[in-house]
Protein backbone atom coordinates (compact mmCIF):
# COMPACT_ATOMS: atom_id res chain seq x y z
CA UNK A 1 0.00 0.00 0.00
CA UNK A 2 1.25 3.69 -0.64
CA UNK A 3 1.48 6.36 1.62
CA UNK A 4 0.24 9.50 1.04
CA UNK A 5 3.45 10.72 1.37
CA UNK A 6 4.52 9.31 -1.73
CA UNK A 7 1.54 9.59 -4.04
CA UNK A 8 1.62 13.38 -3.21
CA UNK A 9 5.75 13.13 -4.01
CA UNK A 10 4.78 11.75 -7.37
CA UNK A 11 1.96 14.61 -8.08
CA UNK A 12 4.42 16.88 -7.53
CA UNK A 13 7.24 15.52 -9.95
CA UNK A 14 4.58 14.72 -12.18
CA UNK A 15 3.40 18.71 -12.03
CA UNK A 16 7.14 19.35 -12.75
CA UNK A 17 7.23 17.11 -15.84
CA UNK A 18 4.55 18.54 -17.04
CA UNK A 19 6.35 22.01 -16.94
CA UNK A 20 9.16 20.93 -18.60
CA UNK A 21 7.34 19.68 -21.68
CA UNK A 22 5.88 22.88 -22.03
CA UNK A 23 9.10 24.38 -21.36
CA UNK A 24 10.54 22.36 -24.34
CA UNK A 25 8.88 24.78 -26.81
CA UNK A 26 10.55 27.62 -25.23
CA UNK A 27 13.65 26.39 -25.40
CA UNK A 28 13.60 25.49 -28.75
CA UNK A 29 12.49 28.54 -29.38
CA UNK A 30 15.69 30.32 -28.09
CA UNK A 31 18.22 27.34 -29.31
CA UNK A 32 16.69 28.24 -32.95
CA UNK A 33 18.21 31.31 -33.16
CA UNK A 34 21.73 29.94 -32.62
CA UNK A 35 21.74 26.28 -34.16
CA UNK A 36 19.97 24.52 -37.31
CA UNK A 37 17.04 22.52 -36.66
CA UNK A 38 18.58 19.31 -37.34
CA UNK A 39 21.91 20.03 -34.79
CA UNK A 40 18.66 20.68 -32.06
CA UNK A 41 17.40 17.39 -32.82
CA UNK A 42 20.84 16.14 -32.94
CA UNK A 43 21.88 17.10 -29.72
CA UNK A 44 18.77 16.83 -27.78
CA UNK A 45 18.38 13.33 -28.25
CA UNK A 46 22.01 12.75 -27.63
CA UNK A 47 21.93 14.07 -24.44
CA UNK A 48 18.94 12.46 -23.65
CA UNK A 49 20.04 9.05 -24.26
CA UNK A 50 23.26 8.92 -22.66
CA UNK A 51 21.76 10.41 -19.78
CA UNK A 52 18.95 7.75 -19.64
CA UNK A 53 21.47 4.60 -19.44
CA UNK A 54 22.30 5.07 -15.70
CA UNK A 55 18.44 5.18 -15.54
CA UNK A 56 17.52 1.74 -16.55
CA UNK A 57 20.59 0.71 -14.80
CA UNK A 58 18.91 1.60 -11.48
CA UNK A 59 15.78 0.61 -12.31
CA UNK A 60 17.20 -2.74 -13.64
CA UNK A 61 16.02 -2.63 -16.99
CA UNK A 62 18.24 -4.83 -19.36
CA UNK A 63 18.77 -3.58 -23.10
CA UNK A 64 16.82 -6.23 -24.50
CA UNK A 65 14.48 -5.21 -27.39
CA UNK A 66 12.95 -8.37 -29.83
CA UNK A 67 12.98 -8.07 -33.59
CA UNK A 68 9.40 -7.19 -34.00
CA UNK A 69 9.59 -4.45 -31.64
CA UNK A 70 13.26 -3.12 -32.93
CA UNK A 71 11.67 -2.85 -36.61
CA UNK A 72 8.68 -0.74 -34.94
CA UNK A 73 11.04 1.57 -32.83
CA UNK A 74 13.24 2.20 -35.79
CA UNK A 75 10.05 3.35 -37.33
CA UNK A 76 8.85 5.71 -35.36
CA UNK A 77 11.98 7.11 -34.75
CA UNK A 78 12.23 8.63 -38.07
CA UNK A 79 8.43 9.86 -37.70
CA UNK A 80 9.91 11.18 -34.32
CA UNK A 81 12.72 13.12 -36.33
CA UNK A 82 9.93 14.43 -38.86
CA UNK A 83 7.61 15.07 -35.68
CA UNK A 84 10.49 17.02 -34.40
CA UNK A 85 11.35 18.92 -37.47
CA UNK A 86 8.33 19.96 -37.90
CA UNK A 87 7.91 21.71 -34.55
CA UNK A 88 10.49 23.18 -34.16
CA UNK A 89 10.21 24.66 -37.53
CA UNK A 90 6.91 26.00 -36.48
CA UNK A 91 8.31 27.43 -33.32
CA UNK A 92 10.82 29.10 -35.05
CA UNK A 93 8.77 30.65 -37.44
CA UNK A 94 5.95 31.64 -34.82
CA UNK A 95 5.09 32.13 -31.49
CA UNK A 96 5.87 29.08 -28.60
CA UNK A 97 2.81 29.63 -26.50
CA UNK A 98 0.60 29.31 -29.26
CA UNK A 99 2.42 26.13 -30.69
CA UNK A 100 2.32 25.04 -27.37
CA UNK A 101 -0.77 25.58 -26.55
CA UNK A 102 -2.24 24.07 -30.30
CA UNK A 103 -0.16 21.31 -30.49
CA UNK A 104 -0.46 19.70 -27.39
CA UNK A 105 -4.28 20.02 -27.48
CA UNK A 106 -4.79 18.78 -31.00
CA UNK A 107 -2.59 15.74 -30.36
CA UNK A 108 -4.93 13.71 -28.17
CA UNK A 109 -8.29 15.24 -30.18
CA UNK A 110 -6.49 14.01 -33.88
CA UNK A 111 -4.98 10.98 -32.29
CA UNK A 112 -8.93 9.75 -30.82
CA UNK A 113 -9.86 10.43 -34.39
CA UNK A 114 -7.46 8.30 -36.05
CA UNK A 115 -8.22 5.43 -34.16
CA UNK A 116 -11.75 5.45 -33.91
CA UNK A 117 -11.23 5.22 -37.54
CA UNK A 118 -8.68 2.76 -37.49
CA UNK A 119 -10.88 0.72 -35.46
CA UNK A 120 -13.73 1.62 -37.33
CA UNK A 121 -15.15 2.71 -33.54
CA UNK A 122 -18.69 4.46 -33.69
CA UNK A 123 -18.73 7.38 -31.64
CA UNK A 124 -21.71 8.18 -28.88
CA UNK A 125 -23.23 11.45 -28.59
CA UNK A 126 -20.46 12.83 -26.02
CA UNK A 127 -17.69 11.81 -27.96
CA UNK A 128 -19.20 13.99 -30.79
CA UNK A 129 -20.01 16.77 -28.71
CA UNK A 130 -16.53 16.96 -27.15
CA UNK A 131 -14.85 16.56 -30.87
CA UNK A 132 -16.77 19.36 -31.72
CA UNK A 133 -15.85 21.52 -28.76
CA UNK A 134 -12.26 20.42 -29.25
CA UNK A 135 -12.48 21.53 -33.12
CA UNK A 136 -13.75 25.05 -32.06
CA UNK A 137 -11.11 25.38 -29.05
CA UNK A 138 -8.60 24.69 -31.11
CA UNK A 139 -10.11 27.25 -34.00
CA UNK A 140 -10.33 30.33 -31.18
CA UNK A 141 -6.23 29.29 -30.48
CA UNK A 142 -5.48 29.62 -33.95
CA UNK A 143 -8.15 32.74 -33.67
CA UNK A 144 -10.20 31.81 -37.18
CA UNK A 145 -12.87 34.36 -36.13
CA UNK A 146 -10.85 37.28 -37.28
CA UNK A 147 -11.31 36.19 -40.91
CA UNK A 148 -7.71 37.34 -41.71
CA UNK A 149 -6.49 34.48 -44.02
CA UNK A 150 -2.64 35.74 -43.93
CA UNK A 151 -2.91 35.29 -39.78
CA UNK A 152 -4.84 32.04 -40.06
CA UNK A 153 -3.05 29.94 -42.83
CA UNK A 154 0.63 31.07 -41.93
CA UNK A 155 3.45 28.18 -42.91
CA UNK A 156 4.25 27.52 -39.16
CA UNK A 157 0.16 26.68 -38.43
CA UNK A 158 0.94 24.26 -41.21
CA UNK A 159 3.69 22.77 -39.51
CA UNK A 160 1.68 22.72 -36.09
CA UNK A 161 -0.76 20.63 -37.47
CA UNK A 162 1.13 18.62 -39.58
CA UNK A 163 3.16 17.67 -36.38
CA UNK A 164 0.07 16.75 -34.48
CA UNK A 165 -0.83 14.51 -37.15
CA UNK A 166 2.76 13.05 -37.10
CA UNK A 167 2.23 12.37 -33.23
CA UNK A 168 -0.73 10.78 -34.08
CA UNK A 169 0.67 8.04 -36.28
CA UNK A 170 3.97 7.44 -33.71
CA UNK A 171 1.48 6.89 -31.05
CA UNK A 172 -0.31 3.96 -32.97
CA UNK A 173 2.75 2.89 -34.22
CA UNK A 174 4.13 2.91 -30.96
CA UNK A 175 1.16 1.10 -29.31
CA UNK A 176 2.45 -1.95 -31.35
CA UNK A 177 5.48 -2.32 -28.93
CA UNK A 178 3.16 -2.02 -25.91
CA UNK A 179 3.19 -4.57 -23.63
CA UNK A 180 6.30 -5.67 -25.36
CA UNK A 181 9.19 -3.53 -24.07
CA UNK A 182 9.44 -1.40 -21.44
CA UNK A 183 8.18 2.30 -22.01
CA UNK A 184 11.56 3.51 -20.82
CA UNK A 185 13.42 1.21 -23.11
CA UNK A 186 11.58 1.92 -25.84
CA UNK A 187 12.03 5.43 -25.15
CA UNK A 188 15.71 5.01 -24.80
CA UNK A 189 16.11 2.57 -28.26
CA UNK A 190 14.11 5.19 -30.02
CA UNK A 191 16.09 8.31 -29.05
CA UNK A 192 19.57 6.85 -29.91
CA UNK A 193 18.41 5.83 -32.95
CA UNK A 194 16.78 9.30 -33.65
CA UNK A 195 20.79 10.36 -32.84
CA UNK A 196 22.21 8.00 -35.08
CA UNK A 197 19.84 8.35 -38.08
CA UNK A 198 20.27 12.54 -37.65
CA UNK A 199 24.39 11.84 -37.26
CA UNK A 200 24.72 9.82 -40.17
CA UNK A 201 22.29 11.37 -42.96
CA UNK A 202 20.68 14.27 -42.44
CA UNK A 203 22.88 17.07 -39.66
CA UNK A 204 25.49 18.84 -41.23
CA UNK A 205 27.25 20.66 -38.17
CA UNK A 206 28.03 23.57 -39.92
CA UNK A 207 27.68 26.14 -36.49
CA UNK A 208 30.67 26.18 -34.42
CA UNK A 209 30.25 25.43 -31.15
CA UNK A 210 33.13 27.11 -29.54
CA UNK A 211 31.43 30.35 -30.32
CA UNK A 212 28.35 29.54 -28.41
CA UNK A 213 27.18 31.81 -25.51
CA UNK A 214 26.72 29.35 -22.23
CA UNK A 215 23.37 30.36 -22.37
CA UNK A 216 22.44 27.70 -25.32
CA UNK A 217 24.64 25.31 -23.72
CA UNK A 218 21.88 25.37 -20.49
CA UNK A 219 19.20 25.75 -22.46
CA UNK A 220 20.38 22.19 -24.61
CA UNK A 221 21.07 21.06 -21.11
CA UNK A 222 17.57 21.49 -19.66
CA UNK A 223 15.55 20.56 -23.24
CA UNK A 224 17.42 17.30 -23.04
CA UNK A 225 17.48 16.55 -19.35
CA UNK A 226 14.77 18.29 -17.62
CA UNK A 227 11.99 18.22 -20.80
CA UNK A 228 12.77 14.83 -22.04
CA UNK A 229 14.78 12.46 -19.56
CA UNK A 230 12.96 13.75 -16.45
CA UNK A 231 9.55 14.78 -17.64
CA UNK A 232 9.17 10.93 -19.84
CA UNK A 233 10.65 9.19 -16.91
CA UNK A 234 8.68 10.58 -14.33
CA UNK A 235 5.52 10.09 -16.47
CA UNK A 236 6.15 6.64 -17.20
CA UNK A 237 7.21 5.77 -13.72
CA UNK A 238 4.41 7.87 -12.22
CA UNK A 239 2.17 5.30 -14.61
CA UNK A 240 3.30 2.46 -13.45
CA UNK A 241 3.17 3.53 -9.45
CA UNK A 242 -0.18 5.72 -9.88
CA UNK A 243 -1.90 4.20 -12.45
CA UNK A 244 -2.40 5.58 -16.08
CA UNK A 245 -5.87 7.07 -15.72
CA UNK A 246 -4.74 9.24 -12.40
CA UNK A 247 -1.37 11.05 -14.15
CA UNK A 248 -3.30 11.16 -17.75
CA UNK A 249 -4.61 14.38 -16.38
CA UNK A 250 -1.58 15.99 -15.63
CA UNK A 251 -0.92 16.07 -19.24
CA UNK A 252 -3.68 19.32 -19.02
CA UNK A 253 -1.06 21.21 -17.80
CA UNK A 254 1.25 21.27 -20.53
CA UNK A 255 -0.70 23.79 -22.90
CA UNK A 256 -0.83 26.62 -19.94
CA UNK A 257 2.93 25.88 -18.96
CA UNK A 258 4.09 26.40 -22.56
CA UNK A 259 1.78 29.54 -22.89
CA UNK A 260 2.58 30.93 -19.62
CA UNK A 261 6.58 30.00 -19.84
CA UNK A 262 6.40 31.95 -23.42
CA UNK A 263 5.09 34.87 -21.67
CA UNK A 264 7.44 35.30 -19.04
CA UNK A 265 10.68 34.11 -20.59
CA UNK A 266 10.20 35.26 -24.03
CA UNK A 267 7.97 38.32 -23.93
CA UNK A 268 5.09 36.35 -26.15
CA UNK A 269 1.96 38.34 -25.68
CA UNK A 270 -1.16 36.00 -24.47
CA UNK A 271 -4.23 36.84 -26.23
CA UNK A 272 -7.74 35.81 -24.71
CA UNK A 273 -8.56 34.02 -27.25
CA UNK A 274 -5.70 31.57 -26.54
CA UNK A 275 -6.70 30.83 -23.15
CA UNK A 276 -10.40 30.11 -23.87
CA UNK A 277 -9.51 28.28 -26.64
CA UNK A 278 -7.02 26.18 -24.83
CA UNK A 279 -9.72 25.81 -22.06
CA UNK A 280 -12.21 24.24 -24.17
CA UNK A 281 -9.64 22.50 -26.05
CA UNK A 282 -8.29 20.39 -22.66
CA UNK A 283 -12.27 20.12 -21.91
CA UNK A 284 -12.60 18.47 -24.71
CA UNK A 285 -9.78 16.11 -24.05
CA UNK A 286 -11.06 15.25 -20.58
CA UNK A 287 -14.48 14.32 -22.10
CA UNK A 288 -12.65 11.78 -24.82
CA UNK A 289 -10.61 10.34 -21.86
CA UNK A 290 -13.63 9.58 -19.28
CA UNK A 291 -15.64 8.72 -22.27
CA UNK A 292 -13.64 5.89 -22.93
CA UNK A 293 -14.55 2.18 -22.36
Amino acid sequence: MQTKERIFLFYGLMVLAMIGWGASWVHVKYLSRYLTIHEIIFYRYLLTAISMLPLLAWLRIPLRVDGRSLLITLLTSAIMILYTWLFIAGTKLGSAGLGGAFVTTLIPIVTFVMMALLHRRRLSARQLLALGLGALGVMTILNVWSFHAADIFRLENLYFVLAAFSWGVLTILGSGVSGRIDPLLYSFVMYAAVTLMEGAFLTEFSTDLSTLPPLVWANIALLALFSTTFATSIYFIGGKKLGADRISSFTFLVPFSAIGLSALFLGETISWGMIVGTIMAVTAIWMLNSSRN
